[in-house]
This record gives structure tokens, sequence and C-alpha cells, in this order.
């Protein structure tokens, strides 16, 4: 799947310069010429110089879908690069009670900062302000909660930007063919996450008058559904030029029933940033041809910034002495020829 509740606004794509980039001036306690124009405006800065000694506890849903597993081990590996950092880890749950159990206990070991992807960001607001209030300052990661007095910062994906990358992608490719015809497998329609993608890939298409969509069918982000919904929709439009796919995942199972159905008469977008879709992309052997990323690699410059907000630093690149309040990363699409530059942040 790919993943939970969003904003709107800044930061991936040639970011891989990412907030990663940013914060790669963040936590040094001395001062050098390369960072003169840091020096003369009196920013501390965070960088990878051990600092002050920083206990991060990281607490996240249960890993039951390949973008929630990269999560986790964006945020491990991120936090073990890090001599400084101490990363106490939640086993995570789907359950919100068992949730809010786990991110107590971390508050009870008084760590120094947060980190919360919650399950549920509205059901998990109140534990939110039970960190803040006790002192603890909380980067609130991805699904976001229901009031900014719960988290110092958050960062997360675009789930807009991903369906308006997506849109603008298609319709590049199909701008000069006379009545282009789309379809769109969306993810699970009661959540947000998915109308907004779906609301970003419609409001990309009004700027190419010659494209129709005319189809949609939602599926629950699954290779099993992926299969399912995509064998419906390829028996119901017997003629089209491109589909959207909003998550990789069960754009596994898309892609096997395409095969199975002998289709090879469109082009194809995912999303997220799966492996298994980057090779595809790159072996250019199917009708998969590019994805947009929602990348989990926002656990790790979660961890950056908290390392920073831990140590009182800021932001490199930046000219402000605190970290930003909201951070959100970049749907970048990803094609044949810039697949490499991201192969290695592909999950599994």
């Amino acid at each position: 799947m790919t993943q939970l509740p969003t904003r709107r606004g800044m930061l991936f794509g040639t970011a891989a310069v990412s907030a990663g980039a940013l914060l790669a001036g963040c936590t040094s306690n001395e001062s050098s010429d390369k960072d003169s124009d840091k020096a003369d405006n009196n920013q501390p800065a965070a960088d990878d110089k051990p600092g002050k000694q920083v206990t991060i506890g990281f607490a996240g849903p249960q890993a039951d879908h390949g973008w929630l597993n990269a999560i986790n081990d964006n945020a491990k590996s991120r936090a073990g690069k890090y001599s400084d950092v101490t990363l106490e880890i939640t086993e995570g749950s789907n359950d919100t009670a068992q949730q809010i159990g786990q991110i107590e206990t971390l508050i009870n070991k008084k760590v120094d900062v947060l980190v919360i992807l919650p399950a549920d960001g509205k059901a998990l607001t109140q534990v939110g302000l039970k960190a803040m209030r006790a002192g603890i300052p909380v980067i609130n990661l991805d699904r976001i909660f229901n009031s900014p007095q719960a988290y110092r910062c958050w960062i997360g994906g675009d789930n807009y930007g991903m369906g308006l990358n997506a849109g603008h992608y298609i319709g590049e490719q199909l701008k000069d063919k006379p009545d282009a015809r789309v379809i769109e497998l969306a993810g699970l329609d009661n959540l947000e996450l998915t109308q907004q993608r779906t609301q970003g890939f419609d409001d990309a298409l009004k700027n190419y008058p010659n494209i129709k969509k005319v189809a949609r069918q939602a599926a629950e982000f699954t290779v099993e559904s992926g299969q399912a919904k995509m064998a419906q929709l390829l028996q119901a439009q017997s003629d089209f030029d491109a589909l959207w796919n909003h998550d990789d995942d069960q754009g596994v199972g898309a892609l096997r029933a395409i095969e199975q159905a002998g289709r090879d008469d469109f082009l194809m977008v995912g999303g997220a940033g799966a492996l298994s879709a980057f090779q595809a992309i790159e072996a250019d052997d199917s009708v998969l041809k590019a994805t947009v990323l929602y990348p989990p690699t926002m656990a790790a410059s979660a961890i950056d910034l908290a390392r920073a907000l831990g140590q009182g630093k800021g932001v490199g690149g930046m000219a402000e002495y605190e970290i930003p309040a909201s951070i959100t990363l970049y749907s970048a699409v990803v094609d044949k020829e810039n697949v490499g530059q991201y192969m290695s942040t592909g999950f599994e």
C-alpha cells in the first residue's frame, strides 16, 4: 500500500536530496570554512558529526505491508548511522488502544523525542498531546494528528501530488492522441488518501481536453485485490490508452491480470516506489512505464529531524534556527530515464 494521510507541499525528488539533504548539515558543535555562511548567521545546523546524545522513541503501525515495513527499516538504518542516537522502537500495532499503550510506555521512559506514525491520526491525537505536554516533542510521520498541538513537526507524503503528477505524466504521453481514454485502479475508497489521489489525477487531466477518464475501480492495496479488480476493468474496457494504479503492491496483481489477458496496448503508471515496479520499469518489457513516489525514506528524514530537534539544531540549507513545522515530500515520477537513481530506495 502507499500510505496514509497527508498534506501538500515541498521537498523530495531530485530531493533524493530530500529532507536528508537539508538535514545533512544538522548537528555539529563545531563550525568550518565549508559552513561559513551558516556561521555568519550564528545558526547551528545538524550534520553527521557526533553531538549531544539523543534517545528517540519510534512508534508505528504494524508492518503488514511492504511500504510500512520499509518505513521501519528506514528508521532503524538511519538511527544506526548516528553514534549519538539511541532508538527505542515499539513492535507496532494496527490496534489503536495497543499503539497508544506502546507510546505511553515511551513517554514513561522519558525519551527525548518521539517519532509517531499513527495507525489512525485522529484516534491517536490525545496521546500526541500527552507527549507534548510532558515536554517530549513529537515528529508526526505521515498520518496526521487532528491537532497541530499534538506535534512539533509533521513530515509526510503528498497524496494529491501523486495523482497530480501521475495525471500530468499520462497527459504528456497522450497529448497528441485524439480522443484518448484512461482508466484508474484506485485504493480503498473509504480512505482520504485514495480520494486525494483521485482528485489530483482528475485535476491534472483537466489540462488535457483530448483525454477522458472512462472507468475507475477501487481495489484494496493487496496483490489479490489488484488482480481481481484489474481483471474486471479489462473485461469492461476493451479499448483504452493508459492506466493509473494507485499502489505498486496491488500493481503486482494488476500486471498479472494484464498479462493473463494478453493486453499490451496501453501504458501503465504505478504509485509508491516498490522495487518490483522499479525493476519492471528498468526492464521495459511490460505496460508499466512509470511510478509516482510516496517515499518511505520519510522515516529516515523523521529520524534526522528528531535528532536535530533533540540537539537544539536547525536544518542545513535553511536560515531559520529551528526545524520546520511541516514538510511535505515531493511525489517524483520515476520512469526509464531516472529509475537508476531511485533503485536503492525501492521497497519489497
